[in-house]
């Protein structure tokens, strides 16, 4: 089973996600967990407060050191008395960009993979030192780490055998290979005077996969000649 752990100020976010399509099938079938851990639960004082405003000043608010570390640390030994490890990720846009290699490599992993969810300005700089690594989403910058979390949780879990109805979906689309993937079509052959190639309709498989590989080498050099 892969698990996940996802440290965040807002579980409510999850709801919907967690309980929908193949990630609920996925959960019931016990391919997959998912814990939500509030770490708003170490906040200070009878306010709960998680975070303060920066030394040097500036604006917003800075997530604060004590509740994630208290709630890193309080996992960690739970995962280790029930003779699990822990790999922790730092959801952040400083982060290494995430990608289909990266799912790769965290779905092969025997450890609680935990997501640490950020908010307002961001993290206490110390707050890097107690995890593995720090990934991001992209060059953009969200209002948390939740919907960046939830994009990682999907992209690793479908690559669990199992999770998906047919496990060749994943193994013939962008980005598994250096390529984007080839051009799909499906019922009805014709439709507004658009229609579907002749290759696909020949029956000829050896046609059609040399159809699909030129079609896929033709389309990214022209959308993504980067991964070429």
């Amino acid at each position: 089973m892969l698990l996940f752990e996802v440290l965040t100020l807002f579980p409510d976010i999850f709801s919907s996600f967690l309980e929908e399509s193949l990630i609920k099938r996925a959960i019931e079938q016990q391919h997959l967990s998912v814990n939500l851990v509030n770490f708003r639960k170490h906040g200070r004082g009878s306010h709960f407060q998680v975070d303060d405003t920066p030394y040097g000043g500036g604006p917003g608010m800075v997530l604060r050191i004590e509740p994630i570390a208290q709630t890193l640390e309080e996992q960690r030994e739970f995962h280790r008395s029930e003779g699990r490890e822990t790999h922790s990720i730092l959801v952040t846009p400083q982060g290494q960009q995430f990608s289909q290699e990266k799912a790769k490599e965290l779905s092969r992993r025997k450890t609680v993979l935990t997501l640490i969810c950020g908010r307002y300005e961001g993290f206490d700089e110390r707050i890097r030192s107690l995890v593995d690594e720090e990934i991001s989403g992209g060059d953009f910058v969200c209002l948390g780490g939740e919907v960046i979390a939830m994009t990682m949780i999907e992209a690793i879990s479908r690559l669990v055998p199992n999770v998906l109805g047919n496990q060749e979906s994943s193994e013939k689309e962008s980005f598994t290979q250096p390529l984007l993937e080839f051009p799909q079509y499906t019922r009805p052959a014709s439709f507004g005077g658009m229609k579907v190639p002749e290759e696909l309709l020949s029956g000829n498989h050896k046609r059609i996969v040399e159809w699909r590989e030129e079609q896929a080498l033709y389309r990214t050099k022209k959308r993504r000649p980067d991964l070429l």
